[in-house]
This record gives structure tokens, C-alpha cells and sequence, in this order.
């Protein structure tokens, strides 16, 4: 049977992250890095799409599993009628290559094992050369397999013997392990044109990964309440951060479904402008601030040059073009078709990222990120195409597929663009047209108000003339658009909570509002980062013991390991969309830092005034 999407937990390694099931297999891991085709892809197929299990040879799921401490070193524990096995699994921050590491330690009596080794290249189409070798592992000889296929190649090392079938192109390890027993598996990726690394010894990377983890860990600055999850997600949105580029993914993976058997099948592995942002928000609030200084690099790099040309996303290196196709190969997860890599959306128009990203560089600059000129060059430029063309009809932050609409959220994140610019240049004396600045956000501030609100129903609506809303509308507060208190804010909120509710967790939207305003078919789960936006509108008209509420009820929405995908069915029960999801682990801190009344960075936009008439 496929597995839950709440039934696997993850391990990375900065640059790539690998999905490891209950079951002890690893169906979801890109190499060398997060956006490459995938070497295991049985996530969005089935074993002949490629996994590698390590488990009793009895099969089941594991009775207990969890991280080592505060750590992304993983251990998944059987307790068999033979005796009690743990598997840990970790990847070691990348040195020359990158290793996924498994050791097996009997715990009790004597449990038999099997290692299934079932490499397949390019997302589960390309059946790969296997060969032998014999290397060091640590200081013991090791049995070494290699596999090969087109540009890439891959060694699995371990004292243990291990049994090819050429024909079928798998590798099996049968071996036993008793009490005090250690065995260990390295496999390691490099390119088919170069000499095969030597493994990396195992207890000392086990050792050395622990260490770089627990030190990540204690330069959090968080004394709120929920600390545990909190830090929980911090480990989870660190491990999506590229450390060679500075990118920061949305997601690990791609096409898991936004409502199973459907259509709405997504590659998140990308670097959203919008997302990083967010997710900076939730780092410099903790006291992350070396990441938002290798994302500022990585976008003056990724962005150069006209500011019309920006992008709503990158590749992790930087690269634009993401063009969308699908892989016919794959039945996809639980039959959800098409299975897609690339992304149609990253040629959309979506006004909201130029205001996203502005208010980002303003924060990172707030919050001790050493000042540049380059920076405010572009900060200026990017501000320049926005103040003639804030009022462009576009997709929205929600990628809508139909016709483009003039979207509310858009023009509030353009006005808080613009604010964001003018606090920089009040505060740090940066140099800029003020005085025509402020005049720019009046006039985006009294297009909202006059054709965004609907006096009638007391609420903001999705875009201009909207029948629909938008939970998205729940942030207007959250920049300084307006105060809390304002009765438009209030009558947002309620009528948001009222519309888009299922089970008391928010949908996005209604997909079939105003004639399928995002032009798919089908419907969605509820959205966790909309929920998240919830309890904070929750607090911030007042209602925190609602808000409190919310927030224990989706911490419980977790998996075992702490995790978050992208949405949640409520009928079901059951996580859905890709994993682990950057949204919604950014949405769980932010969250957290608001009700325990921390201010600063995530709590309102770009340091701005709670009330923007002040």
C-alpha cells in the first residue's frame, strides 16, 4: 500500500533532501540537488520506480521513530518477536559528494535484515549498469556496489555482503544483527565521468552531522511559548536552504496532490521569491540571520539586470527557465496524474512578489545584515517597475490559471513595497524621491479602499468586483495597510472565517467562485499557512483564546516527526500536497513568535507602524 504523506519523515543535506518511510524505504531523493530528476521516485510510483528499504526482513512499519535531539539525524526503531533493531539515517552537510548514510543497530536479541537497494535514474525510467568494487569502509573492507546510467552514477558501500540482479537491476543485502551488533550502508552520488569517491567513514560522519546540527540549533533566539516546534520547524526550513547558492526551496518534492485523484499536481522544488521571503521572516525573527545574508546574495546575483525581466521563481542556482512537463511514466501518487516537473507558473505575472521582496531586503537590512549599495540599487529599480505597473492585471500569489484579475493581496503588497521603501530611506537616510513615494502609496492605498472593499458585506474580496474571497486578505492587518481595530479589518476576518471555512481550517479560496476564478478543475484541501494566517487575525481582533485553540489544533496536525505538508483534508484526515513545505512551517513560527508577544521581524511587515496612520 502507498504510504501516507505524514508517513515519512526527512533528511537532507543543504542541497538535496530524501523522503524515508515508516517502512524503513527511501522512495523520494534528487541528486545531486532537491530540483534534479530523482534517482528514487517511488513516492509518485511504486518499487519498480526505485526505493531503497533497510528493515527486518519481516516488512511492516516501524514501531517508533524520531529525530536524535534538536538534530535532522533520523532513527526509526522495530521491535520484532526476534528482537529490537534502530536504523539511523542521516546525510552529512555536503563536503566533495553527497552521502545518504544508514546504520543498523541491534538492540536486542536477533533481528534479520534486509537492505533493498533499487536505483532508478531520471524519476524512476532509467534502469542503471550495476557493477563491484571493493573499497574501505571506515577501517574495514566493504563490499561496494556502483550503478550507472547517463550522467550519473552512484556507489553503495557496507560490510555486509551484497547479492546483484543484473537482470533486474536490483541489490540486496540479506545479514542478521544481535545485540551490541553495528552494520553501515554509505551511498554515495558522483558523475559517471569521475572516479568513484571513497565512502565517508560512518561514526565519524554520524558524529560530525549531530555537531553541525546541535550548533545550528543553538543560535536560535526563542523564548516564547512551544519552543519545541518551533525549533522543530527551524530545522525543517533550514533543511530546504540551498548553502552553496543561498536559495531557499518551497518544497522537497513534486506532484503530491492537492486533493488525491486529481489534477492540482505542483513542482515546489523551486525558489519562490515569495516563499523565501516568508521564510526569512521566520528566520531573522529567530535569530537566523547568516541565511538571510546568503539570500540577499543569492538574489542580487539571480535578479540582475532589468527589473521587468524578475521572475516570481528560480532555480536554486539561479536559472530561469523551469518549463513545465509531464512524466507519463509515473501512475503518480495514488494515481494523482499528471506528474509534472517544472513550473508553468514561473512565466506568470505576479505583482505581489516585487512588494514581497522588497519588504525582505528591508528587514534583512533592519535586522544587522551588513548594508550594500548594490542592494538599494536594486531595491530602487525593483521599485521603479512597480510604481508603473502596480495597478497591471496579474495571476495573483496563488498562480490562478485563468484570466489574470485585479487581485487585492497585489495591490495591498505593492503599497507595503512602497511603504517598506520609505521607512528605508527614513530610517537609514538611503538615498530616493520620497515626497513622489509617499504620494505612490496614497494613491495605492485609495484604490484598494475604494474598489477593493465591499461596504455591503463589510469585507475586502478577492480582486476588484469580486463575488469571492481570499485568506489571503487575513495579511492586510499584518502590513500596516490597517489597524486592527478597523471595522473593515474585522468584518474581513469574520467573513473570511465564516466563507472559507471546512471543520474550522481554511481553503485558499473557493475554486469555484466567480466562474473558477484559477481555471482548473477540481477542488483542494484546506491551506495550513491560510490557517496559520487565521489564528493570527484571530489574536489580532482580539479572539486569542480562538486563536490559542487553532494553533494547538494545528500543531496536532503534524506527522510523528513534527512535519507539515502543503494542505490538509479535513473528511479524510490526512496531509496532502507536496512535503515538507516551507509555508507551512514558516506560517507554525510566525504564528507561534504572535502569541507569545514577541515583536520584530514576521510580526508586522517591515517594522511598520500598527496603526499606518500614526
Amino acid at each position: 500500500m502507498t504510504l501516507r504523506i505524514e508517513d515519512y519523515g526527512i533528511v537532507g543535506d543543504l542541497q538535496t533532501v530524501a523522503l524515508i518511510g515508516r517502512d524503513g524505504s527511501v522512495d523520494w531523493l534528487c541528486l545531486p540537488d532537491i530540483d534534479d530528476p530523482a534517482c528514487f521516485a517511488a513516492l509518485l510510483g511504486d518499487e519498480s520506480h526505485g526505493h531503497w528499504r533497510v528493515a527486518p526482513s519481516s516488512g511492516g512499519g516501524c514501531t517508533r521513530r524520531s529525530y536524535r535531539g534538536e538534530t535532522l539525524v533520523l532513527e526509526t526503531e522495530w521491535e520484532t518477536p526476534e528482537g529490537h533493531v534502530r536504523v539511523t539515517d542521516l546525510m552529512p552537510p555536503r563536503g566533495r559528494t553527497p552521502d545518504l548514510v544508514r546504520i543498523v543497530d541491534g538492540l536486542r536479541g536477533r533481528v534479520s535484515m534486509l537492505s533493498e537497494f533499487v536505483p532508478r535514474f531520471d524519476y524512476g525510467h532509467v534502469v542503471p549498469w550495476i557493477t563491484r568494487a571493493d573499497t574501505l569502509l571506515g577501517s574495514r573492507r566493504s563490499d561496494t556496489v556502483g550503478a550507472v546510467g547517463g550522467p550519473d552514477a552512484l556507489s553503495l558501500s557496507t560490510s555486509v555482503p551484497q547479492e546483484v540482479s543484473a537482470t533486474e537491476g536490483i541489490v540486496r543485502s540479506r545479514f542478521e544483527v544481535a545485540a551490541g551488533d553495528r552494520v553501515a550502508f554509505v551511498l554515495s552520488h558522483h558523475p559517471s565521468n569521475e572516479p568513484e569517491p571513497p565512502p565517508v567513514d560512518p561514526d565519524r560522519t554520524l558524529a560530525d552531522t549531530l555537531d553541525f546540527w546541535s550548533d545550528w540549533v543553538g543560535q536560535t533566539a526563542y523564548d516564547g511559548d512551544w519552543p519545541e516546534a518551533v525549533r522543530r520547524s527551524l530545522i525543517t526550513l533550514k533543511s530546504l536552504t540551498s548553502a552553496p547558492t543561498g536559495g531557499i526551496a518551497a518544497a522537497a518534492t513534486t506532484s503530491l496532490p492537492e486533493l488525491v485523484g486529481g489534477v492540482r499536481n505542483w513542482d515546489y522544488r523551486y525558489c519562490w521569491l515569495r516563499d523565501a521571503s516568508f521564510t526569512l521572516l521566520a528566520l531573522l525573527g529567530t535569530g537566523h540571520t547568516s541565511e538571510a545574508r546568503a539570500w540577499r546574495e543569492w538574489l542580487l546575483r539571480t535578479v540582475a539586470g532589468d527589473p521587468s525581466q524578475l521572475r516570481i521563481m528560480y532555480g536554486l542556482d539561479g536559472r530561469r527557465r523551469l518549463p513545465e512537463t509531464t512524466l507519463d511514466w509515473l501512475p503518480g501518487y495514488e494515481g494523482s496524474a499528471p506528474v509534472r516537473i517544472g513550473n508553468g507558473a514561473a512565466d506568470q505575472l505576479q505583482l505581489d512578489v516585487w512588494g514581497e521582496t522588497l519588504v525582505a531586503l528591508h528587514l534583512a537590512r533592519s535586522n544587522g545584515v551588513q548594508e550594500d549599495v548594490d542592494t538599494w540599487n536594486l531595491q530602487r529599480a525593483m521599485l521603479d517597475f512597480l510604481e508603473g505597473h502596480w495597478d497591471d492585471v496579474d495571476n495573483g500569489l496563488w498562480e490562478v490559471r485563468g484570466p489574470r484579475q485585479p487581485f487585492v493581496h497585489s495591490r495591498v503588497m505593492a503599497w507595503a513595497g512602497v511603504a517598506a521603501m520609505i521607512r528605508a530611506s527614513e530610517k537609514f537616510g538611503l538615498e530616493g524621491p520620497v515626497d513622489r513615494w509617499r504620494s505612490l502609496r496614497e494613491t495605492i492605498r485609495t484604490d484598494v479602499l475604494t474598489r477593493g472593499y465591499d461596504a455591503e458585506r463589510n469585507t475586502f474580496t478577492q480582486f476588484y468586483g469580486s463575488d469571492g474571497l481570499d485568506a489571503s486578505l487575513l495579511l492586510i492587518p499584518r502590513v500596516g495597510f490597517l489597524p486592527w481595530n478597523d471595522h473593515r479589518v474585522v468584518g474581513t476576518v469574520e467573513a473570511v472565517q465564516r466563507e472559507l471555512s471546512q471543520d474550522g481550517l481554511l481553503l485558499r479560496y473557493h475554486t469555484h467562485a466567480d466562474d473558477r476564478v484559477d481555471g482548473l478543475p477540481g477542488e483542494e484541501g484546506t491551506f495550513l499557512i491560510c490557517s496559520f494566517w487565521l489564528v493570527d487575525a484571530l489574536h489580532g481582533i482580539g479572539r486569542d483564546d480562538e486563536a490559542r485553540a487553532l494553533f494547538e489544533r494545528l500543531l496536532g496536525l503534524r506527522n510523528d516527526l513534527g512535519l507539515l505538508a502543503e494542505e490538509y483534508d479535513v473528511t479524510a484526515g490526512r496531509q496532502l500536497g507536496n512535503v515538507p513545505q516551507a509555508f507551512s512551517h514558516v506560517g507554525l513560527v510566525n504564528s507561534a513568535r504572535i502569541l507569545s508577544g514577541i515583536r520584530g521581524p514576521g510580526t508586522r511587515t517591515a517594522g511598520m507602524k500598527e496603526h499606518p496612520e500614526e
